[in-house]
C-alpha cells in the first residue's frame, strides 16, 4: 500500500497523466468512479478506461495499454482486475507505463511486475481482512492516501455510497470490514447519495423508503451492471460522476432502458437454457451443469447461470462464443468452490478468474468437451447429495408473541445482513389467518397475510411471494407452519413489523 500511495503522490507532483482502469461490472465501475472522483481533487491530468466486454473481454487488455500510451499516460491504477495480467503489465512496462494493481480476486503464485500490487488475498499479505470488494480496495487506497497526507477522513465518507453498492452487488461476505463499510455506506446512500445513484433511486421509485441491501441487489446494482452488459461500462462511470441531477437523469434514462433490454434477453436465454436441460440432459445424474450456445448474449450468461443454479440447485456454467473463443460465467451453490473447480482445469483454459461462488472463464472450442467432462466429474465427486436439494436453514423456532418491538430492535443490531451473515430465519407452527389475508400482485401470485397463532390476538402482517397455492387453505383457517425473516416496513409514513415468508407448509400437529 505504501508503494501505491507514494507512486500516486509522485505522479501528481510530476504532473504525470494517470489512468484509472477498471472492470465493466458494478464493482469495477464504482471503483473507477470512486478513485477518479477523489484524485480529481489533486490533478486534472487524469482519465479513466473501461474495457469493452465484447472486443476486449475481462481485465487489462492490450487495447487498454495502447490507449494509455496514445494518451500519454505514465501511471495506470487498475481496480477490480489485473491480478493475473502478467503479460499485459510486461507489455505496459516496455512502453514506459507503470501499473498499480488494486484487486480482490485470487492471485496466482506469480504476481504481475507492477509498482504495487494491493490485494489482501496475497499469500504474503498481513492485512487483517481479505474479503473486500474491488471498490473496497479502491477506497482503502484513497484512505491510505488521505492518512499519509493528513487529510480529514470525513472528506472521503461521501464516497461510501459507491462502496456499499459494490459490496452488495458483488456478493462478497458481509463480515468484518465489509459490514462496517456497508453500514456507513448505507447511511450515506440514504442521506446524501451522489447524483448518479440518486438518479437510479428516483427512477426505481425508492426515494421514500429506507434503502436496504436488497434494494441495491435487485434495483440499483442491476441498472449499473446493465451498461456493461448491453453496451459499455463507461456509461455507468459517467453516471456515477454526474455533476448535477439534470445530467444524472439523462444518463439514468439511458441505463434504465439498457436494463429493460437486459431483462428481455435474460428471460429469453434462461428459457432456452432450461428447455435444453429439461429435454437433453439427464439432470438427476449430474451435480454440475455446463451449457453452451454460440448465439447467447455474452453480457447475460452470468445472470442465466444464477437462474439455473437457483432452479436446479447445482453449480452452473453458461457459455457462449465471443471473438472466436468460448467464454462464459459460473455460479455455485453453498459448499462448492466453483473457482477451485475451474482452476483445476487451467491447462485447457485461456483465462479464468473469480471467487468461491462466481467465476468467469474462456477456452478454445476444441477444449469444450474435455472441460465439460472434467467439471461434471469434479462436481460429482465433491458435492454431497443433500446439497443439490432445496434447503432452508432455520435458526430458531419461536411463537409469534416473541416478535416484540424490543426483539426486532435487537435483531437489527446484527445488520447489515448478507453472505456469511444471513438474516435469521425463524419457524412458527400453527399459524392461522386472522381474516385479512388477500392475494396481491400481477397475476395474484402473492399473499399479503395477517396472521396469528395461539400466543397472540393482534395479527402480524406478512408477505408471501409466489405462495398463492396456499391461499385456499389459509382462507379456510387451516393452520400452517411458516418460515420467515423479520423486517421493518414503511408505508404511508408508518413503520410496522412484517414477516417475509420463505416457506409454507400445512401444519401436521
Amino acid at each position: 500500500m505504501d508503494l501505491a500511495v507514494k507512486r500516486i503522490e509522485k505522479a501528481i507532483g510530476n504532473k504525470e497523466r494517470i489512468l484509472i482502469y477498471g472492470d465493466y461490472d458494478v464493482d469495477g465501475t464504482t471503483a473507477v468512479a470512486l478513485v477518479y472522483k477523489f484524485l480529481r481533487r489533486f490533478t486534472n491530468n487524469i482519465d479513466y478506461y473501461i474495457p469493452d466486454r465484447y472486443d476486449e473481454g475481462y481485465g487489462i487488455s492490450y487495447q487498454g495499454v495502447d490507449y494509455a500510451e496514445e494518451t500519454g499516460v505514465k501511471l495506470v491504477i487498475a481496480l477490480d482486475c489485473g491480478i493475473k495480467a502478467i503479460t499485459k503489465i510486461d507489455y505496459a512496462k516496455e512502453k514506459g507505463i507503470d501499473f498499480i494493481i488494486g484487486d480482490h480476486h485470487m492471485p496466482d503464485d506469480e504476481l504481475p511486475k507492477a509498482v504495487a500490487v494491493v490485494n489482501a488475498k496475497r499469500v504474503d499479505s498481513i492485512y487483517p481482512y481479505s474479503e473486500l470488494s474491488g471498490c473496497g480496495v479502491g477506497f482503502k487506497i484513497v484512505q491510505a492516501f488521505s492518512i499519509r497526507n493528513n487529510l480529514p477522513l470525513s472528506e472521503i465518507t461521501s464516497l461510501l455510497d459507491m462502496v456499499a453498492v459494490s459490496i452488495a452487488s458483488d456478493i462478497v461476505p458481509m463480515t468484518g470490514e465489509n459490514r462496517i463499510l456497508m453500514y456507513h455506506g448505507l447511511k450515506q446512500l440514504n442521506s446524501n447519495p451522489n447524483f448518479g445513484l440518486k438518479g437510479i433511486i428516483d427512477i426505481c421509485r425508492l426515494g421514500r423508503k429506507q434503502l436496504t441491501l436488497e434494494d441495491i441487489v435487485f434495483k440499483i446494482g442491476p441498472r449499473i451492471n446493465a451498461s456493461g452488459r448491453m453496451m459499455n461500462g463507461k456509461e455507468a462511470v459517467e453516471l456515477l460522476l454526474s455533476p448535477n441531477m439534470t445530467s444524472a437523469r439523462i444518463k439514468t434514462k439511458s441505463i434504465d432502458q439498457y436494463n429493460a433490454d437486459r431483462r428481455e434477453l435474460d428471460k429469453k436465454i434462461t428459457k432456452q437454457a432450461i428447455n435444453y436441460i429439461d429435454n437433453h440432459v439427464n439432470i438427476e445424474s449430474l451435480k454440475g451443469i455446463v451449457v453452451y450456445n454460440e448465439t447467447w448474449h455474452k453480457g447475460i450468461v452470468g445472470i442465466v447461470a444464477s437462474r439455473l443454479t437457483e432452479r436446479y440447485h447445482r453449480p452452473a456454467i453458461v457459455l457462449t462464443k465471443s471473438n472466436g473463443m468460448i467464454s462464459g460465467s459460473a455460479r455455485s451453490v453453498h459448499g462448492f468452490d466453483v473457482y477451485k473447480a475451474i482452476e483445476s482445469c487451467r491447462d485447457i483454459l485461456e483465462n479464468f478468474g473469480g471467487h468461491t461462488y462466481a467465476a468467469g472463464l474462456s477456452l478454445k472450442e476444441e477444449n469444450l468437451p474435455e472441460f465439460k467432462r472434467r467439471f461434471e466429474a469434479i462436481s460429482f465427486d465433491e458435492i454431497e447429495v443433500g446439497t443439490i436439494r432445496p434447503q432452508l436453514l432455520v435458526d430458531l423456532e419461536i411463537s409469534l408473541s416473541t416478535i416484540t418491538d424490543k426483539f426486532v430492535e435487537g435483531l437489527a443490531k446484527f445488520a447489515p445482513f448478507g453472505p456469511d451473515n444471513s438474516n435469521p430465519v425463524f419457524l412458527t407452527r400453527g399459524v392461522v389467518d386472522d381474516g385479512g389475508s388477500k392475494l396481491v400482485g400481477r397475476g395474484l401470485q402473492h399473499i399479503k397475510m395477517e396472521v396469528v397463532d395461539a400466543t397472540i390476538d393482534k395479527p402480524i402482517q406478512a408477505i408471501a411471494f409466489g405462495f398463492s397455492d396456499f391461499f385456499k387453505e389459509l382462507k379456510q383457517y387451516q393452520p400452517i407452519d411458516i418460515c420467515y425473516t423479520i423486517e421493518k416496513n414503511r408505508h404511508s409514513g408508518k413503520v410496522f413489523t412484517q414477516l417475509m415468508i420463505k416457506d409454507i407448509k400445512l401444519s401436521t400437529r
